[in-house]
């Protein structure tokens, strides 16, 4: 590809401004044009239900660069402004702000948003998403002591949410209609483990439940209303009940997706090779599960602005990498690695009462995936273990008192 070639990022978020960084440290010396919706430099999100809420972290600690780096790197930097169509015949980008651009190389870095409740009362204030600083920071002025939080959905952003509430002196009640907390991403085992948890810290629980509307006066929220008709009051909620991806731009373009912008293992769209889609707009492959999937994270984010950014210098294509995310609730530190899928047993190491314990999920004698709660080594060894898809002995991995290293050192028995 050619050294000189204008390559356009829409999205600049970590997938983004990472592959914008990557581009000019692998040698990039054509332009470079990185175009994001908030009026702020690429910044770490995690943070934003945790540190952010409470007071410890801002703009400029989370950004992944200085301010400063994109004008020395030659990376021209426009905020505050959206892609709104996409021309593949004449490589033209329209944004929001009336302008075009012309692109050699287009990466798309759009994202996912919060999705938003069919319900009467989404639009009162105090209604909120967390996927921006703005969002934290909304929250962070409405929440605090003598503060009522409801948090609507019990994944791990809203438990995250719940915590930092917690932390600041509101009362926090979480909403959620499945019967346990993490139905949809984790086994009963973490999902009891972190409700048990929470209701020590004073968070309250109302599962099997579905949030009707939000009830309000004077154009601000004042209850959440349940399908039982309970009006429980509050004086802020967050919304968290998942994401789709941003990919209507590339839809509108013709450019395959199936929830997410179908992707190889360049990160290059399987439509257009002089477009790219990396982070959580992505639909990727997943070589060690043997299938295609979206993936909502930011190692996945990484992986794929280096893969991208490999593909476009001419680099070697990067290693695979297992999967793997955190969440930071109180003093737990949850690692994963991997997903739980074709999962036929459940192997619980250590004891959840300890508070320090890993769940791992087995296809037979291969690892698929790790749970680990404050067990670094768990967590290491087992997501080395699920990239080399090595089988184990079951019975030295139930075992706590065989170190990880000793169970990674040791194949199945046959």
């Amino acid at each position: 590809m050619s050294d000189a070639a204008h390559v356009v990022i829409i999205g600049a978020g970590h997938a983004g401004g990472t592959a914008a960084a990557l581009l000019r440290q692998y040698g990039h010396g054509g332009p470079i044009t990185l175009v994001g919706t908030e009026p702020i430099a690429p910044y770490q999100r995690p943070p934003l239900s945790k540190a952010w809420l409470k007071g410890e972290a801002d703009a400029d600690s989370l950004a992944l660069k200085p301010v400063e780096f994109y004008a020395e790197n030659d990376i021209d930097f426009r905020p505050s402004v959206t892609a709104t169509a996409l021309n593949r015949g004449a490589k033209t980008v329209t944004l929001s702000d009336g302008s075009s651009l012309a692109y050699d190389i287009l990466i798309l870095a759009t994202g996912a948003r919060a999705i938003a409740l069919p319900i009467p009362g989404m639009d009162l204030k105090g209604v909120l998403f967390l996927r921006t600083a703005a969002d934290a920071e909304a929250l962070k002025a409405t929440i605090g002591p003598g503060k009522t939080l409801a948090v609507v959905g019990g994944g791990y952003i809203g438990l995250e949410v719940a915590a930092s509430g917690r932390a600041l002196g509101a009362e926090v009640f979480v909403v959620e209609r499945e019967q346990r907390l993490l139905a949809r991403v984790a086994c009963e085992t973490l999902s009891t483990f972190f409700k048990a948890y929470h209701e020590k810290h004073g968070v309250r629980f109302e599962l099997g439940a579905t949030v009707t509307g939000f009830e309000g006066e004077g154009g601000h929220i004042t209850g959440v209303r349940l399908d039982d008709g309970r009006v429980l009051a509050c004086d802020a909620a967050v919304v968290g009940v998942g994401a789709v991806p941003n990919d209507e731009l590339a839809k509108d373009a013709g450019l395959e997706c199936a929830r997410g912008v179908v992707v190889d293992l360049d990160a290059r769209s399987v439509t257009d090779p002089s477009v790219f889609a990396i982070g959580d707009v992505a639909h990727r492959p997943m070589p060690i599960y043997d299938r295609m999937f979206r993936m909502e994270s930011v190692p996945n984010a990484l992986e794929q602005a280096k893969q991208a950014a490999s593909a476009i210098t001419g680099r070697p294509r990067p290693a695979g990498e297992c999967p793997w995310q955190w969440s930071d609730q109180y003093d737990l530190k949850l690692q994963i690695a991997g997903y739980a899928f074709d999962v036929d047993e459940v192997l619980v190491r250590g004891d959840p009462a300890n508070g320090k314990f890993a769940v791992f999920h087995l296809k037979g004698d291969q690892i698929q995936a790790v749970e680990a709660i404050n067990s670094p080594p768990e967590f290491m060894m087992g997501k080395n273990l699920i990239l080399s898809r090595k089988p184990v002995d079951k019975a030295k991995l139930a075992d706590p008192t065989v170190s990880m290293k000793e169970v990674a050192a040791v194949s199945a028995p046959s």
